[in-house]
């Protein structure tokens, strides 16, 4: 028997307890073993819950049980998530998290201390959800040389360009309606300027290369300067806007960034709506392959929890390999990078960006108040020398082929 200690009991941590409760029989034969919760901690308490009897405030009651062998934390943030799992795996407890955000800032040395204490550190439900990504990245794509990884990494931005596009409706009004139906918090900057996305693509990115991607040095741009118009803009050029993460390694280096993009009707990640989430990875011998499904919500990441405690389960007393050490990436500046761009600028300026950017594509969708076109790929600072040099730009979007 595999006894369990759930960290935190939220969204995520009492979705941990029903899945493994709902799913006992299936669970434990694929585990070869019985999965049993014997320890829930939290500050509060919860009468009438049906697992109140298993509820603790205290967690050196859970560190200091020598049955208790895996440790679900679903608390997130850094502290005091970040203690108490250190202190787990250095008494050889493993570890399964949906802490994106712990995993971004530490996952190398935790993944470190997991090998050194002969345990586990897992956290396939921090990026993606229940989509497996986390997995197929170590173990499945192994043959593999990655040389890019592009994601829809947030739902909630992406409901929200979904119901833009759909409704013709501005971004105000959208995100007011996603808080209301719950999509979206009450504080939604995380989501909306690309923080949590970011977070992600640091943990695929690190996967890919093996070393730290540090979030904090990833170029992160959100959606809230997209509007109504781009989406007509979009429509005609038979394309969409979507938030993406990516990282890609090109021949001037290797680069991660967060920003709306337009990408045209034949991309894999065009399709993808709503909280739908999806990870589009390309190998040097596979070539292209695509991770669809929801990327948030409680029973989908717990799921993906319990996916990592049956890994434990199934491993006891060895290390799941998982390469990601703590020397960091170096990234290449934006600016150096390339591509093209889809550029609105007031009418009376058409004939000044037609000068400046010398080549370029008129893109008409009958707003005469304005002028749209797309530049010749270029890089990030040259768009920058050039839009400034009309004095600026109504929007501008990046383009993705």
């Amino acid at each position: 028997m595999i006894q369990v200690a759930v960290l935190g009991y939220g969204t995520v941590g009492s979705g941990v307890v029903e899945v493994i409760e709902t799913n006992k029989a299936v669970i434990n034969k694929k585990a070869g073993t019985e999965l049993n919760i014997k320890y829930i901690l939290d500050l509060r308490d919860f009468p009438g819950d049906p697992y109140e009897d298993k509820v603790v405030h205290d967690f050196n009651m859970i560190l200091e049980d020598p049955e208790v062998t895996v440790i679900c934390e679903t608390m997130g943030g850094i502290d005091p998530a970040y203690t108490f799992s250190k202190k787990a795996l250095l008494a050889g407890k493993s570890v399964c998290t949906s802490n994106k955000e712990l995993v971004a800032n530490h996952g190398s040395e935790l993944i470190q201390l997991a090998k050194e204490n002969h345990c586990n550190y897992l956290f396939e439900a921090s990026v993606g959800g229940g989509i497996p990504i986390i997995r197929p990245l170590n173990y499945s794509l192994t043959a593999e040389k990655l040389d890019a990884i592009t994601g829809i990494l947030n739902g909630t931005t992406n409901y929200i360009l979904t119901k833009m596009e759909e409704d013709g409706a501005d971004f105000a009004d959208v995100l007011k309606e996603a808080q209301e139906k719950g999509y979206a918090e009450r504080k939604p900057e995380a989501d909306v300027e690309g923080y949590d996305a970011c977070r992600k693509i640091a943990i695929l990115s690190s996967l890919m290369k093996g070393k730290t991607v540090n979030y904090e040095k990833i170029y992160t741009e959100g959606i809230t300067k997209i509007t109504s118009a781009d989406f007509i803009y979009a429509k005609k050029m038979k394309r969409s806007v979507k938030l993406l993460a990516m990282s890609k390694g090109t021949e001037d280096g290797f680069f991660a960034m967060v920003a709306p993009f337009m990408i045209p009707e034949e991309h894999p990640l065009f399709n993808v709506k709503g909280v739908f989430n999806a990870v589009y990875v390309h190998g040097n011998m596979l070539g292209d392959s695509m991770y669809y499904g929801r990327g948030a919500g409680k029973l989908p990441t717990a799921s993906a929890v319990v996916s990592d405690i049956v890994d434990c389960a199934r491993h006891p007393g060895k290390t799941i390999m998982c390469f990601w050490d703590a020397e960091q990436v170096e990234l290449m500046d934006i600016a150096d990078t390339k591509r093209r761009f889809f550029v609105r600028v007031k009418a009376e300026k058409k004939e000044e960006a037609a000068a400046a950017f010398s080549s370029i594509e008129e893109v008409n969708a009958g707003l005469t108040e304005e002028f749209a076109f797309v530049t010749d790929v270029m890089t990030e600072k040259e768009f920058d020398e050039k839009i400034a040099s009309i004095g600026g730009s109504i929007n501008r979007i990046r383009l993705e082929n």
